[in-house]
């Protein structure tokens, strides 16, 4: 029975131990010395004949001629912890993420953290996330907001990305400003935004979300580009499917989009574009629409109802036939911008074009002549100043000036009697 029992605990199996514990000189096991008979056999096994080795030891090379040095690749570290950096207020949230306000402990920089929502994702990572860091990382350009790094925290659903901090966003800012911009400033805006946009376009990235409150604006008259959650590289193989509708706010989506197109390209940024140019001019939404039907009765309004010659792919739109047109009517945008010059109103219907075709691209409308014509656009050091929301700066309080003095019978003046 006790032979039995010590040959079972023998049988055991022991703790694995990790190759990384420090105390392995400790403890480490005892191993059993060999029998005389194994020792023997091992020595029998082992006498072979001599080789004679070379004087001079053999060099090989550290690696292929065909692949450059490991120097030449870019440094793989570890990603930093959240807690590098000091939570200071929480900006706002959206659909793809939570966005904060923080300061880097080591260098006193503000940035923003934008933490992406991972608590219910059940496919892994998710792929408007990785769209995103990728897209951010690929158009680096001074109009787009730049990406540092991406930092972790104590779970796997804690994924923060790291970006410069923007003290406004275009839409709250053209909220709270009592008068709409200038000319002169909305042109300087306008080529800011599509050095941006065709900077994107040029590497081959679609943003899919232009609008306002994702256009971010300094307090030195420079705008950047962010939210790159919808964007994609166009370039891809489209799948089964094509590529998805479920793209562009509402406001600002193009109509190839809205009648069921299926493959799109980079005009839909420019559409966009346009009702960012417009809302600029407007201080308001272009296209406020409450629907896509209602949305599309507002651009057959203002662009006149499609025809062959406007839009000849039209007809063959999936959506097409589920529309009733309204009767002809010529464009409307000379009363809907009546202070806007010709110029300004060809760039508008450039930008606002029925066939993507047609539509302007970003490279030509950097040299339309409407940046060129008087006044000219200002230079980004001579705007004005707003308070922050985004910092948590409110509005100075302006002060009541003190009424004048009323006269009366029994107002008496301080003499030197009464001092």
């Amino acid at each position: 029975m006790t032979s039995t029992t010590s040959s079972m605990g023998s049988l055991t199996p022991s703790r694995k131990r990790s190759k990384w514990e420090t105390n392995d000189e400790t403890e480490s096991p005892i191993h059993p010395q060999p029998s005389k008979r194994r020792a023997k056999s091992r020595l029998e096994d082992t006498r072979t004949p001599s080789v004679s080795l070379p004087s001079h030891p053999v060099s090989w090379p550290l690696h292929s001629s065909y692949v450059p040095p490991r120097t030449h690749h870019p440094p793989i570290i570890p990603s930093r912890s959240v807690y590098s950096y000091e939570r200071l207020n929480q900006i706002e949230e959206g659909s793809y993420g939570i966005v904060f306000r923080a300061r880097d402990k080591q260098t006193g920089d503000i940035v923003a953290l934008k933490k992406l929502k991972l608590d219910e994702e059940k496919n892994g990572f998710p792929i408007t996330a990785l769209r995103e860091i990728n897209a951010l990382m690929t158009c680096r350009h001074d109009n787009v907001v730049g990406i540092r790094e991406v930092v972790v925290g104590d779970t796997l659903t804690q994924v923060f990305v790291v970006m410069d901090f923007i003290e406004h966003d275009l839409k709250s800012l053209l909220t709270l400003m009592p008068a709409p911009f200038l000319q002169s400033e909305i042109k300087t805006l306008m080529l800011q935004l599509l050095s941006a946009v065709q900077h994107c376009h040029n590497n081959w990235i679609l943003h899919r979300d232009l609008k306002t409150s994702n256009l971010l604006m300094n307090n030195r008259g420079t705008i950047k580009v962010a939210d790159f959650g919808l964007a994609r590289r166009y370039g891809d193989p489209v799948g089964v499917g094509g590529m998805t509708q479920l793209v562009v706010t509402l406001w600002y989506r193009a109509p190839e989009i809205l009648l069921g197109a299926k493959t799109y390209s980079t005009a839909i940024d420019m559409w966009s574009v346009g009702c960012i140019f417009a809302e600029l001019i407007l201080k308001e939404p272009l296209f406020p629409s409450k629907g896509e039907l209602e949305l599309l009765a507002m651009i057959f309004k203002l662009l006149g109802p499609p025809t062959s010659d406007s839009w000849p792919d039209y007809s063959s739109l999936p959506l097409s036939k589920t529309i009733a047109l309204p009767s002809p009517q010529p464009p409307q945008f000379k009363q809907k911008f009546p202070y806007l010059t010709t110029a300004g109103i060809d760039l508008m219907m450039s930008l606002l074009s029925y066939d993507p075709e047609s539509r302007i691209t970003a490279e030509e409308a950097l040299q339309h002549p409407y940046f060129r014509e008087s006044p000219l656009p200002k230079h980004p050091d001579l705007f004005g100043s707003f308070p922050s929301a985004a910092a948590g700066e409110k509005k100075r309080k302006v002060f009541d000036s003190p009424s004048a003095p009323v006269r009366g019978g029994d107002y008496k003046l301080l003499t030197d009697f009464d001092v």
